[in-house]
Formats: structure tokens, sequence, C-alpha cells
């Protein structure tokens, strides 16, 4: 049997594989009673639904891995770790990350890893308690197939200088290996990060003897990791934000290329190493590098005039424009500016033999630096877009004068491969797909964007005329995977050998694994995010390199569908009945739902943008650029707070023009009507008769005291005798948009052009927002003492819900079609559906209105085939049909 090669391999539920190419990993730590006041005070008062929001919120900033310590002198530590795992262990999007269970008590320790499915980590154990104990603890870690981390702590105490760090982790890593059976991979060692700066001259040289440690340790130890926590290095300058984040910048732009690959960072920002002022850098170098005697002093010179700054650069001015053109050039790629590109390209122009030598030349040596910076991680996303933009506009005005020497054809720079993007038939998001295709493009890649709702053999028919090297898919609504399934059976019946790329926000690399990778034998690739796909890509284009990737899917994959096959107790399913016998039961005998002061359809025309900018939630709107965190937060964020600015500004300045020029018009729509609960469905009386809403229930094997939830438990039953409603709604602020997105394309402004598409979806989402105040305040009027600001608003503080066809809590997406009907939402938005129910314009939102003050949001999860069966028999389809719309909930193969 063929060994797999020594990689770390973690898992949730999903598996997290750590290669020598990935990025530097992200450990979530907000779960952390002695880092998050928040969390310690939600544990302590037994406020546990809330601190599981907060697992959610660290997953959906892109943690990597959850960091859970339960370390409190007021808690019973061990059983608030095991009721924590527990909990969250029934949420298959917290638990498809791995754990890593923190605590310096070693029974609370052992009692989360009897909690914990798939593989975390134990953080940490160490030396310090001697040989027998360590290998007491580390044997039990094995046992139950954990990783571990191991501190550079011995029975003398903890190391500080390099020799020390290695000589103990050394020692630790040889009794993990030879005596415990450690895998090296399991291990990620903590060499011990200290203050440096802090007037003590033992400790000038503690970053260096942690770089120097970290050096040796992957040199000794390749397949094992090291991490370690950065705020720590620059504690002596707390208070002083500009500094620290500096400090920070050096410190990681030489610790991880000593090898550190692991880690948090917890205070101060990350600006680029190389941006960063050149004084502060030196003197920030000579004291992490302990260059000088005198650094410490040097450094605190020149700190005050840094204090209180946002950032540690120094106000842009024009000095650049002094420069040679091509480093002119190189700049404004570099930094976005798009000011003077037309003027520099044509001097360029003028001082080359060719036009084509200035792309070949300057601009493409500044393109490298930007994908150098985005690879490394000290450019994100909406610079990245920016420095197309500049790209575009200078080749645009080389264009003709390319085409007038008649060279286009013979002697046009090789692109580094061809690749055809298109979003599937019956889907219409595109900011995803769009932003790829300008990163890829930044890398000398040809794209061949399709748009969006393209059919398979549109997408076929393409990439064979182009001679394409590659396709890409992309969707965002569930019922795209089962057409990228049918793109992928359509390649292999046409005899296509080229790779597919997968991405989208519904995709994943196990519904690639199961759904996809089977029906297509050439690689297959789920490309989880915009950073990978250049990586992605490169590595398709190298036949070498390319065989080497489809030789470790097909081994990933292959024990992705194993873990599937034989997950088990992972996603323990209950029958059907069983648990509709364990739903929610509302007490229906001491409760009156609320009757609609204004009842029937309502429809609001022309809703005016400008009240909709103050119930903008901005976090998703950062989320799409891959700008990870909460706003306001965001703007002062330890990694991304500068970029999150700029965006920011961006962003403001755009919205309050396309508001003053009424570049999009926002409709809405919305009804309340007489409803009962009748099971799973809700018959709903209207004008025209009866309708029938269709929902799904919970079937995971939960404590009793938690309900197997539907829907349909928070409207009144028939046979409660209360009368009860319901609402249902649907709004857009799209309408408009195309003819402006089409004109910044045609000025190659793809920034601007992603720019107002992320907006337009904010105001549908605030639309929606702001109409479901009104609708609790106003029409149905159940909470008309409502007083919440926006930040209670995004919070969901108010009574009630309204959950999304195609969401957790209802994730069957056909549902919609009842919903437009009831509402006539094409006549009265200009909203459509596609044969997906896919909304168009995409800038759009509908779902429907629960007053119950018990109703809140969840996961319907994953299903069995009795659920399904009754789901097709309630909603008068056949299996085959319901099996197709439910493909991503499904807990068995239909096949």
């Amino acid at each position: 049997m063929k060994r797999l090669p020594r990689l770390t391999r973690l898992a949730g539920l999903e598996p997290l594989v750590i290669t020598p190419d990935s990025n530097f990993i992200n450990i979530g730590e907000r779960t952390n009673v002695t880092g998050s006041a928040r969390f310690k005070k939600l544990i302590l008062e037994g406020r546990l639904d809330e601190a599981v929001a907060v697992a959610r919120q660290q997953v959906d900033s892109g943690a990597q891995i959850l960091d859970v310590n339960m370390d409190e002198g007021l808690l019973d530590s061990r059983q608030a770790m095991v009721d924590f795992l527990n909990l969250i262990a029934a949420e298959p999007d917290i638990a498809r990350i791995p754990v890593m269970i923190d605590s310096s008590k070693w029974e609370v320790i052992e009692a989360g890893l009897k909690c914990l499915q798939g593989k975390g980590i134990v953080n940490s154990i160490s030396l310090k308690e001697g040989e027998a104990e360590f290998l007491r603890q580390a044997q039990l870690v094995r046992r139950y197939g954990a990783a571990v981390v191991v501190m550079a702590f011995d029975e003398n105490g903890q190391a500080e200088d390099a020799r020390r760090k290695v000589e103990i982790l050394s020692r630790a890593y040889r009794l993990l290996v030879e005596t415990v059976g450690m895998p090296p991979e399991d291990i990620i060692f903590d060499p011990n990060i200290f203050a440096i700066a802090t007037g003590i001259e033992a400790h000038d040289n503690l970053a260096v003897e942690f770089i120097e440690a970290t050096r040796e340790l992957r040199r000794r130890f390749p397949y094992s990791h090291v991490s370690g926590g950065v705020s720590n290095v620059s504690f002596s300058f707390r208070g002083n934000e500009a500094v620290r984040q500096a400090i920070h910048s050096v410190f990681l732009y030489h610790a991880i290329r000593a090898g550190m690959d692991m880690g948090i960072v917890n205070a101060g920002a990350l600006p680029i190493y190389d941006e960063l002022d050149p004084i502060l850098r030196e003197r920030v170098e000579d004291v992490v590098l302990n260059r000088r005697r005198d650094a410490t002093e040097r450094l605190l010179e020149i700190a005050e005039r840094y204090r209180g700054r946002k950032g540690s650069a120094p106000v842009e001015d024009l000095g650049w424009r002094q420069l040679p053109v091509a480093d002119r050039l190189r700049h404004a790629l570099v930094h976005g500016i798009d000011a003077f590109i037309e003027t520099d390209t044509e001097e360029a122009r003028q001082q080359s033999a060719r036009p084509l030598d200035v792309i070949e030349g300057p601009l493409m040596d500044g393109m490298n630096v930007v994908g150098d910076l985005f690879g490394a991680g000290k450019m994100f996303l909406p610079q990245v877009v920016k420095s197309a933009r500049v790209m575009k506009k200078a080749v645009a005005w080389l264009l003709p004068y390319i085409e007038a020497e008649k060279q286009r054809s013979s002697d046009a720079s090789k692109p580094n491969g061809k690749i055809v993007l298109a979003t599937v038939k019956g889907d219409v998001h595109d900011i995803g797909k769009n932003i790829v295709g300008v990163v890829l493009a930044c890398n000398n890649f040809e794209v061949i964007d399709l748009g969006v709702m393209v059919p398979a053999q549109t997408i076929l028919d393409t990439a064979r005329s182009t001679g394409a090297d590659m396709i890409g898919l992309s969707g965002l609504i569930t019922p795209s995977l089962e057409e990228m399934s049918h793109v992928a059976k359509e390649m292999q019946r046409q005899g296509f050998t080229i790779p597919l790329l997968i991405g989208g926000a519904t995709t994943s690399r196990a519904h690639t694994a199961l759904k996809i990778a089977p029906h297509y034998q050439a690689p297959t690739v789920w490309v989880k995010d915009a950073s990978r796909a250049v990586g992605v890509a490169q590595t398709l284009v190298s036949p070498e390199q390319r065989q080497a990737l489809a030789e470790r899917l097909a081994r990933d994959y292959e024990d992705v569908r194993k873990r599937h096959h034989n997950r088990g107790s992972g996603h323990r399913l209950i029958p059907l009945e069983l648990a509709r016998t364990r739903r929610f039961r509302p007490d229906w005998q001491g409760y009156t739902p609320p009757a609609p002061l204004h009842p029937g359809l309502h429809v609001l025309a022309d809703y005016p943008l400008a009240e909709l900018v103050d119930y903008i939630d901005w976090t998703p709107f950062f989320q799409a650029w891959e700008l990870a965190g909460r706003f306001p937060a965001i703007l002062d964020d330890p990694v991304v707070g500068a970029q999150a600015r700029e965006l920011y500004r961006d962003a403001r300045q755009m919205l309050k023009r396309l508001i003053e020029e009424r570049w999009l018009t926002a409709n809405a729509v919305f009804g309340l009507w007489p409803a009962q609960s009748d099971g799973d469905d809700v018959r709903v009386q209207t004008d025209a008769g009866e309708r029938v809403l269709h929902f799904l229930r919970q079937q995971v094997d939960k404590p009793v005291e938690r309900p197997n939830l539907c829907l349909a438990d928070f409207i009144a039953p028939r046979d409660s005798g209360r009368p009860d409603w319901i609402g249902a709604f649907a709004v857009t602020a799209g309408l408009g948009i195309e003819s402006h997105v089409a004109r910044m394309e045609a000025a190659h402004d793809d920034y601007g052009a992603i720019l107002l598409k992320a907006l337009a979806d904010r105001l549908a989402e605030a639309l929606a927002e702001r109409l479901h105040q009104r609708v609790r305040t106003e029409f149905w009027g159940y909470a008309a003492d409502e007083r919440l600001d926006n930040a209670a608003l995004i919070a969901e503080a108010y009574r009630g819900i309204r959950p999304a066809p195609g969401y957790p809590a209802c994730p069957e997406h056909s549902e919609k079609q009842t919903l437009f009907e009831l509402l006539d939402a094409p006549a009265h938005t200009g909203i459509r559906l596609t044969e997906h129910f896919a909304m168009t314009p995409a800038a759009s939102v509908c779902g429907y209105y629960f007053s119950h003050p018990d109703s809140r949001y969840f996961v319907v999860g994953q299903l069995g085939r009795d659920q399904v069966a009754d789901y097709a028999r309630r909603k008068g389809v056949d299996l085959q049909q319901a099996e197709r719309w439910l493909a991503s909930e499904l807990d068995y193969d239909p096949a």
C-alpha cells in the first residue's frame, strides 16, 4: 500500500491538511476565557448559546483552528470544557474546523479530548514536571489521536536562549517520536516569545533567540511546526500601537522566513514590511535583530512621533514622481495609483524599442511584486484589484500601438496559462469569480470570463475553441453544486482532460470529493478563496506539478470519502418520526399570537436609498473582499486595518455618488397572512386561497433538552385553537446596476465594478433589515415600542426572525417559487427566479417573517432517506427531484 506523504492532517468535520505551500495558519482564540473578557462573562453567566455564537463568529472570520480554554478560578473548568465542546459539536458550521484544547490542567485537557470529533490539538504539554509525567500525558494524547503543542519548558524553567529552546524541544521530540510513537507531523513547537526593548540588557536578544531556535528546529524536524504568541514581543511598547505594529511586522517577516508557520497576532496591525517608514523600520529591525547596543534607546527616541497614529507609514507624497519611469510604473502598480499611468506608460513606450517591451518589462515587474506580496500575505484583495485596474489601463494605452505594428500575434508575451471562468447555469452571483479572475490576470494568466448563468455546453465549447488550459466554475446557491456535477460529467463524456477548478460560497473540499470529482478523471480542485487560486493555477500548468497534485488530490479525496462513509457518531441521525416527537413545543395555551395591524400585501416601490445607509451591515462587505473581521473593529484590526480603512473610504465615496445620481433602484414587497402549522408544513390563507409552505426538521441526535427544530414549530398548530400569522418578503437594490458595471468594465475599472456590486448587495440586505424593522413596529406592530440601534439590529436583538430559503434553517431553494407566487414578486419588484431558483438582480433578498418570541435561527443539517422521501411526498415531486434539490444535505448516497 502506498504511504501517504508526511503532512499534518487535522480535522473537525472537514479535514485541514497543512502542506509546505500552506499560508500562515490562523488560530481563533476568542473562545478562551483568559483572552476574551466577553467570552469569559458569557461562560460564567451560563449564556452558552451566546458563547457558541462567539465560536461561530471565529469560524466565519476565517479561523482555521478554534482554541478553547476554560481556565478560570470561578469555573468548574472540566465541566465547562465538556459542556462547550459538546455544544459546538452539534453545530456543523462550527464543528467543521479542528479544535485546540487549551488548558494548564491535564484533567481538563483529557476531558476535552473525550469530546472531540475529528482530530484536534492539545495545547500544551511540557517537561516542567519531568519525563514521567510528560510521557504519560503524551501517550494519552497519542491514544486520543490528537496533535500536540510542546512548550520550551523543562524541570529548570522556561528556555530563553536558542540553545536551551532547541535542547529542550529536541529532547521532547525524541521522547515523543521514539518512546511514544507520535508522528513528527503531529508535533508543534512553541519556543516561547518574550518581550524585547524592555530596558533590561538580558532581554535584548530574545527575539533573535526565538528566530534562531525556529530556524534550527525546522532544519532538524522538517515535518513538525513552530507556533507562538506574537503580541508578547512588543509588550514594552503597549499604548503605542504604531510602534507595536512595526515590531510585529518586522518580527514576523524574519520569524516566518525562519520557519514559523502557526500563531496568533493579538495586538497591532501588520503593515507591509516594505512600506514601513524607512527610519522606523531600520530602528525596529535594530531592536528585533539586536544589531546595536543602543537599539532600544534609538527606537525610544523616535517612538513618540508615531504615538496615536493608525499606521506607521508616513503620509504619502509625490516624491516617487521623481523616480525613473520604470520605477514609477512599478510604484503605481504596487500602490494602485492610476492618476499618472497613461502619461508614464507613454513615456516608457517612447523609451522602448517596442510597445510590448513596456508590458514585458516594468509592467510585469510591478505585477510580479504585487503577486509576491499577495502570496506572502502582505497585500490584500482590495489592493490587488486596484493594481489590476492600473495594469489594464496601461495595457489599453499600449494596445493600439501593438496592433499598429502588427506584432501582437507573433510577439505577444506568452501567458502563464489560459482559463475559462463561468458562474454556472441558474446562478447569478459573480463577485467572488470576478475577484479570482482579477488575481489570476495579475499573475499573467489569460482569463476568459463568460459571466453568469452559463450553460454547460457553452463553457465546454469555449474551452475547446480557445485552447484553454483549465476551466473554473463558480456558484453561490446550493443548486449550483448539482450543476457543477453536471459539467464534470459532460467534460468526462466529451473527452476533456484539462483540470476543473471549483469555487464559491457553498462549495467545499468534502462536496468536491464526494459529488464532483468522481464524475471526472482529470484533476478536480476545490479553490477555497482568491488567495489560493494563483498557486493552484500555476501548479496545474506545470505537467510535473500537475501530476503530483493529481496524486495528492486522489489520496485526499479518497480519505474524505472514507471518513464520510464511516463518520458514524459524528452525524448520527434519528428517525424522522422520533425527531418530530422531540419537536419544539411552545406553550400555545399561555400565548396569544399577535394579529397584524395592517394584514395583506404591501408594495414599496423606489425605496429611498438614503434611508438605508444607516442600516448597512458592513462586516459582510469586508468579507466579500476577503478581509476578515467585524465592523467597526476591523478598521483598527491587527492585520487588515489599514486596507479596511482605505476600502471603507472608497465605498463611502461611491455610496454617496450612487445615491445622489440614482444609479440604483430599490423595490420591496411583503405580505402578512393567517397561518397554521400542520406537522412540518405551514398552511397560509390568502385572498386567492390556501398555499402550503414545506419546511425541514433537524434529524441529528441531540440531548433531550435541545429540541429537533423545524420552522413550522414557531407557528400555532391547527389543533391549538390559536389563530396565528406568517409574513413573507422580497426586496432588491440591484435594478439599474448593469449599465454602470458595464461602464466601469469598459474603463478597465474592475475595482469600481466589484465595489458597486458589493455595495448593491449591502443595500439589499439593509433594505431587508429596515423593512423587517418597519413590519415589527408599524405593519404587524407586535413590537411598536422597539428602539434598537443598527448594532442591535445586526445582533438580532429584536423579537422574531426572517429566515430565507436556501439558508440553514430552510435550505431548500425551490420554496422561493411558492414565496414569489404569494407576493407576485416579479410584478411588484422586478426580481425574477432562474431555473435553479437564484434571484436576479443578484442584489436581492427574500424570506419569511416569524413573530413568536422563542423563534430562533438554527441549522437543519443532514437529512435521512425517510425525511427526504416525506418531503417529496408533501411537496408533490418525485424522490429524485427532491434529492437533487437537497443534494448538499443528504446523509446518504442516492446512488
